[in-house]
């Protein structure tokens, strides 16, 4: 039988897996260095509103699963955060607007590409089904999202001064919130994930949800970046500028 790992120990381990974090995928750094084109931007930021949106089913789900009520009073903020007037999900239709697209199209999912929606997809089902305690630790890539959430802060101004200031509040709002949820999900996964084979499946549960936000990537990456969107060889696209939308039009073939 091998050894449990210690808190310490378990937590380095959790805390090694954010070389795996979207932030090191190519379309991200691209993001961070100032070379993604203004379609680009706007093609993440449509497809990150289904997941955004899909943030507080999800923890709804886990809440749902949880027996406990002090760690119900503590996941319910992450719903509040994201569905109250101001909340997240306003911050990111400010955002939305902010590079140009049209709040309608982002609320209808008008440019979501499907690789996205099965992904978060994926994310929602598993928390719905899993235990909750394994369900609420998948949470813990926000280990590593302040990082990013600075980083767009910090170079967007200067990388991207076409996109409206006001634009970048969902960012700013985030840093504190998701140091916050971090240090509930790790209590929960230190003292629960107690054995080694439970710390095993922890790693795994880690992996499966950085595997979600690294496809999320591939499949903006695909689309936007090597110009390859869904049936890019069996359908016509029309590439329309003068649209708020999205970098492609899909077009029925005839």
């Amino acid at each position: 039988m091998q050894e449990v790992y210690s808190k310490e120990e378990f937590e380095t381990k959790l805390r090694d897996m954010g070389r795996m974090y979207h932030i090191n995928h190519p379309f991200h750094i691209r993001m961070y260095e100032g070379t993604c084109t203004k379609e680009e931007i706007q093609g993440w930021v449509a497809n990150r509103f289904y997941y955004q949106c899909m943030i507080p089913i999800k923890d709804a789900a886990i809440m749902s699963n949880c027996p406990s009520l002090e760690d119900r009073r503590k996941w319910i903020d992450r719903i509040i955060d994201h569905d109250s007037v101001g909340g997240g999900i306003e911050a990111w239709l400010e955002l939305g607007e902010a590079v140009g697209l049209n709040k309608e199209d982002l609320i209808s999912h008008k440019f979501l590409l499907p690789s996205v929606r099965f992904a978060v997809d994926a994310y929602v089902n598993f928390a719905r089904r899993a235990p909750w305690k394994e369900a609420a630790m998948s949470s813990l890539t926000e280990m590593f999202a302040p990082q990013i959430h600075q980083q767009r802060l910090s170079t967007w101004p200067d990388n991207y001064p076409w996109i409206e200031q006001k634009g970048l509040r969902y960012f700013q709002k985030r840093l504190s919130e998701a140091r916050r949820d971090v240090q509930h999900g790790l209590n929960i996964t230190l003292e629960e994930f107690n054995t080694r084979e439970l710390q095993e499946k922890a790693f795994s549960i880690l992996q499966f949800k950085l595997d979600i936000l690294w496809t999320m990537c591939d499949a903006l990456y695909l689309a936007y970046e090597l110009k390859r969107p869904p049936y890019f060889n069996v359908v016509k696209y029309q590439h329309n500028n003068l649209r708020k939308g999205c970098f492609y039009e899909q077009q029925i073939k005839g």
